[in-house]
């Protein structure tokens, strides 16, 4: 992968890290659409269990869109839709993922940087981190499949407060109003994203998948269907079922082969 986004691999957990350090790993159009190209793929690999999405070093995971691009990619309608695709297959990529996301958020999470940690299924941060959106101050919307896992996460008038205001707000906040799911030390972060992780990874790889496909499912009001309530018993003709039920009669751990 591009030196943009890195992405390493130990055994079944897979790190991405959103790689411009000096920038304070600000996106650009070409870093959202390598996450999104790259999410998709490790989407469909089976041997993955489990994705830590991070920023590089320890003070910032993003603080959203590089604003030098605005005068050369974002300067008008146009362009901004064209750079909206991208951004928006991304955020849609992320959403779709069938395996966990944890979030790894060391210091600044601003923007579309917080946007993108809203799409992880666990979000982890330091004592010093930050959060927020102060796109009103540049005169800019968040779109509709932009503000929608924030405000799944916190609620929609919570969202908009955030939106309305302005204002940057510390982990503690962030933890009160479920934006994250822990707040550790700040020289814990990394460790407790990968005990995260690899916690995750030690479970079925089809059950985190069929759970994180229900939860997506249970945010549309539709009435679910008799097939759908069905799947739900699928589990039960897994390989991993027979391994999983057979360890714990044993007092063994299993070791799940995704079948």
């Amino acid at each position: 992968m591009s030196e943009i986004l890195l992405v390493e691999r130990l055994d079944t957990i897979v790190t991405l890290t959103i790689n411009r350090p000096k920038k304070l790993n600000a996106m650009t159009k070409p870093l959202w659409e390598a996450l999104g190209n790259t999410i998709n793929s490790l989407s469909a690999d089976e041997s993955v269990r489990c994705i830590i999405l991070r920023g590089a070093g320890v003070k910032s995971f993003s603080p959203g869109n590089d604003i030098s691009e605005f005068e050369t990619e974002r300067s008008n309608k146009v362009q901004a839709i064209a750079y909206g695709e991208i951004m928006h297959a991304t955020v849609k990529a992320l959403q779709d993922c069938r395996h966990p996301i944890v979030a790894q958020i060391h210091g600044i999470c601003v923007g579309g940087g917080m946007e993108i940690a809203a799409l992880a299924d666990v979000r982890i941060c330091g004592e010093s981190s930050r959060f927020g959106a102060p796109i009103n101050k540049l005169g800019l919307v968040m779109a509709y499949s932009e503000m929608q896992p924030i405000a799944e996460l916190v609620g929609k008038h919570k969202a908009l407060e955030i939106l309305l205001e302005g204002t940057i707000f510390d982990a503690q906040e962030a933890l009160r109003i479920g934006l994250v799911s822990r707040v550790v030390p700040d020289t814990q972060v990394a460790q407790e994203a990968q005990e995260t992780a690899t916690r995750i990874a030690a479970g079925a790889p089809l059950v985190a998948r069929w759970h994180k496909k229900f939860a997506r499912r249970l945010s549309d009001a539709t009435a679910l269907t008799e097939a759908e309530k069905e799947e739900c018993f699928d589990c039960f003709d897994t390989e991993d079922f027979r391994i999983g039920f057979k360890a714990f009669l044993a007092k063994q751990p299993p070791d799940f082969v995704g079948r």
